[in-house]
Formats: structure tokens, sequence, C-alpha cells
């Protein structure tokens, strides 16, 4: 269905825009229409004359991120230039939503502030503190100290990080809220402790992942009792990547689509992979896992959008997450 006439911008508007350059895995169907705005007043006026009927979906850069082959509908608002500065004031770091996490993490370093375990996130602020990100033991739940927003109406709110219900991996924030910034508790340490601490950080990643390949990060969570810190009790033996391991999964392909030999809870388009090869292959996955273990996996990844059937009338519409 085309969208009406919309407001008028002074950033970037584009209609049936195609989103697969815009995700890591490189795959997935047009928005019907990509908003890429100027500044944050640009977005406000944006979002307050939009027709409450039309959906809205923000993205960072894609890095967790499936869009079905029917792509989206509705306006996916991506944000950019405008929105990715950087302040270090005091003992608190502020960012915003569309600055890439190890950016901050490396900024906050050479100000003598520990972010350190953003650098080895892929994505931006913004999605990280959606998902609750964390790495080696530290979440975004630690350091948040709250988020500057707009609306589906186009009203800005400031939320205290208490406000977000951050859990494992999760939050309680609607999917059409834009997070414009982020402020986070930076305790003080030395730089270059830091920017050691990082280097060892992204060589560890770098032997454990298949950072060269066309992924979107960890597939599936890890199934274990996690505190809404996003902390976990679990043993080794109940990592996903372990339960995948067991079922066989490791190697396994279909289509274009790939479970990395390298990290058995790493999905990738190993060439020529439709979203749906990839979302075929994590329910196999998920499928297999179950019979073997008696656990379902869920998926870490976002999956949003049409089958590319659901466009053209022919299919059925496939689960949203």
């Amino acid at each position: 269905m085309a969208l009406p006439d919309l407001p008028p911008v002074r950033g970037s508007l584009t209609r049936d825009r195609p989103l697969a350059d815009l995700t890591w895995l490189r795959v997935g169907g047009p928005a019907d229409a990509l908003f890429q705005p100027a500044d944050e007043e640009d977005l406000a006026a944006f979002l307050a004359a939009l027709p409450a009927g039309i959906a809205v979906f923000p993205i960072g850069v894609g890095s967790n991120l499936i869009v079905r082959d029917g792509g989206i509908r509705g306006v996916v608002v991506r944000l950019g230039r405008g929105f990715n500065g950087i302040a270090v004031a005091g003992g608190e770091v502020t960012a915003g939503a569309a600055a890439l996490d190890a950016r901050v993490a490396q900024a906050a370093a050479e100000a003598g502030r520990d972010l350190a375990f953003l650098r080895t996130i892929p994505g931006t602020i913004g999605g990280a503190v959606r998902m609750n990100a964390g790495c080696y033991g530290t979440y975004v739940a630690d350091r948040l100290v709250g988020v500057r927003a707009l609306t589906r109406a186009g009203a800005t709110v400031e939320l205290a990080a208490a406000d977000l219900g951050l859990g494992y991996r999760s939050s309680r924030l609607s999917a059409d809220m834009v997070i414009v910034a982020a402020t986070f508790a930076a305790p003080a340490a030395d730089p270059g402790e830091l920017a050691r601490r990082m280097a060892e950080a992204v060589a560890r990643r770098d032997a454990s992942q298949p950072v060269r390949e066309r992924s979107a990060g960890s597939t599936f969570r890890n199934p274990a009792g996690f505190s809404s810190t996003g902390r976990g009790d679990h043993g080794q033996e109940r990592m996903a990547w372990r339960l995948i391991d067991a079922a066989g999964m490791r190697g396994a392909r279909r289509g274009g689509a790939m479970i990395s030999a390298m990290h058995a809870n790493f999905l990738v388009n190993a060439g020529g992979a439709t979203a749906a090869d990839l979302e075929a292959l994590g329910e196999e996955v998920r499928k297999r896992v179950f019979q073997t273990a008696g656990l379902w996996l869920e998926w870490e990844i976002m999956r949003v959008g049409e089958a590319a059937a659901d466009r053209t009338g022919e299919g059925p519409e496939g689960p949203r997450q």
C-alpha cells in the first residue's frame, strides 16, 4: 500500500527504499519510506505531522537485524551525522544515538573515563540501549544514567535508566520510540590502561568470532535465569553456542545462509542468502536444540518486516518480533 503525502523535511526522505545495504547481513526488502533527519528538530516535526496510522521503525546501522524480504511497511527512521556527537562532562559521557559504540568507548578512554565494555559491541548507542547490550560482564544497565527520546507523536521525553525496564538483551521501550541520546556514568581510569584493555578485548573477539563474515552478532540468547542487569547464573554448558554445537548444527547451511564454523551462535550470509534463508536456518537450529536439549532458544537478532509473499498477497504474514 502506497503511503499518502508525507510531511516536508530538511533531511532525506526516500520512498520505496531498499534496506539490504543498510544491514550487516545484507538482506531485506524495501521500506515504504526511509527518513534520515537533519537534526532532532527535523525529526520531531516530522513525527508530529506524520499521520497516526503510519508505522515508524527506527534502525541504527543494522548490526542486529534481519529485515524480511518483503520489507517494512511504514517509515524507517535512520539517524545519521546530526545524532553522533559525544560529550564528556565530569563523570558522565553523553552520546548521540547514532554514535558507534566502539567510538564512544574510545572517546571516553581518551578523556580518562571507562566505558571500555562498549568497545567490542557492534552497532550504535541507540541500539545498545534498546537491547541492553553488554560484554565481558558489564551491561548498559550497569552504566546508563538516562536517555532523551522522541515519542511517535514527536514529543521529547527524558527517561531515567530505571524507567526503561532493562533486562537480558531487552528493554520495555516501545518499538516506535526513537532514542536520540544517552548519558552514561563513566568511572575515572588511566587512558593507557583503558587502551590496553580494549586492545585485548578486540583481539579476543577477533580470535573467536567471525568478524570478517556477514553476520549480525550473536543469533540466540543464552537460555538461563538472567537478572534485570543482564547478568546470568548459567554454566558454560548452557551457553547457546554449546547447545547448537551439541545439536550438530555448526556449519549447517540453507541456501546462502550458514551457521558459522568458527562460532556456532553466529548466523552468516555466506553468499546470496535471502532473509528467508537466514530465518529458516535459525528456526531449524531452534528445533534441533529443542530435540537434543529440551530448550527453545530465543532469538537475539531482531527480525522485522514481511516475508516476500506478504507484499504481493500470495501468502500469510510471517511472525513479527
